[in-house]
């Protein structure tokens, strides 16, 4: 991994090469009359399909490797999440014999608590805010001695994450565009690496729920998020922490456009129908979210010269008895 305090392209090569054995490669997806609603050619990539049932199993998988290569005495990880990176790394712990512990708050979905704990992995409960998940992760990663990786703030996991982008535009070499559901920004820092190294001009667009604040952050240059880190109020369990990271921000401030779509839960819930109903895809919402940017009015009004737009299905971990529309 580079010393430097970025990622680069041959860092999610090497990730890449690394995990390539273990992982799908996901299939990209077209709607006729999605292109017709929005007057552009859109691709979805499928990650909905990957191990785990979303793209964190890519960064997971290349962070545990990449752990155990450099230090091989490592017997444990932990960390803390609201569901898909939990199960992720719970299954790329497997792979490579850790044992993994994974925080997560009293309120997640039962449906994504019994996933995680399929993988085997010991489930610790804690108060129902960020602050909380941290404070109870650290105390977990003193006591047994097992380094804490974060859900995106780590270049490993960065680097497995841009390998969504070596592979999407392989599958769609002419893409203009790919929009990005973001959370903590792993996957936006590591597509927006990849991507503009294979392909300069295009453009990454991030997508968040309301109360992100990205975009101001990102046209004034700077981490305007309360310091204390917050969850936000959306229906989008996998995009609830409201600031990137402080490894992430850098790399998306200066790679990722400055306008970011910004989606409610309305929008979400309209997005996410259409793909079960038209597309037949099971989705979660932090991947409606992104269905949600290209439906929005300000996908309409931009450039007529973004022809082809991907978009990232992230993930389709989604508790199907609790349909964000009942």
């Amino acid at each position: 991994m580079s010393n430097n305090n970025v990622i680069t392209f041959s860092d999610v090569l090497d990730a890449k090469e690394k995990i390539s054995p273990y992982v799908h490669e996901c299939p990209v997806v077209t709607s006729s009359t999605m292109d017709k609603m929005v007057g552009r050619k859109v691709f979805f990539k499928a990650e909905s399909f990957q191990k785990t049932g979303s793209f964190k199993a890519r960064g997971a998988l290349n962070a545990v490797l990449s752990l155990v290569s450099k230090s091989p005495e490592v017997h444990g990880v932990v960390t803390h999440s609201s569901g898909n990176h939990g199960q992720a790394l719970a299954w790329a712990s497997k792979m490579v014999g850790l044992d993994c512990t994974v925080v997560v708050t009293k309120n997640t979905p039962k449906s994504k608590c019994e996933a995680i704990k399929a993988y085997g992995v010991d489930l610790v409960f804690c108060e129902p805010t960020y602050a909380d998940r941290i404070k109870t992760c650290n105390k977990i990663s003193e006591e047994r001695s097992i380094p804490y990786i974060s859900s995106s703030d780590d270049y490993d996991i960065m680097a497995g994450q841009g390998t969504i982008a070596v592979e999407f535009l392989n599958q769609v070499p002419n893409l203009d565009a790919v929009i990005v559901p973001v959370s903590g920004g792993g996957m936006a820092a590591g597509i927006a690496t990849a991507a503009k190294a294979i392909k300069p001009a295009i453009k990454v667009f991030i997508v968040e729920p309301e109360g992100k604040m990205c975009e101001m952050c990102l046209k004034t240059g700077k981490r305007l998020w309360p310091e204390t880190p917050q969850f936000l109020d959306t229906i989008a369990d996998g995009l609830i922490v409201q600031q990137l990271g402080k490894r992430t921000w850098p790399i998306i401030l200066d790679l990722v456009e400055k306008d970011v779509f910004t989606v409610n839960n309305k929008e979400i819930i309209k997005a996410m129908k259409f793909v079960f109903e038209r597309m037949k895809l099971v989705i979660e919402p932090a991947a409606g979210a992104g269905v949600a940017a290209v439906m929005s009015k300000r996908m309409a009004s931009m450039d007529p010269g973004l022809k082809n737009v991907g978009v990232i299905l992230c993930g389709g971990n989604v508790d199907i008895n609790r349909l964000p529309w009942y």
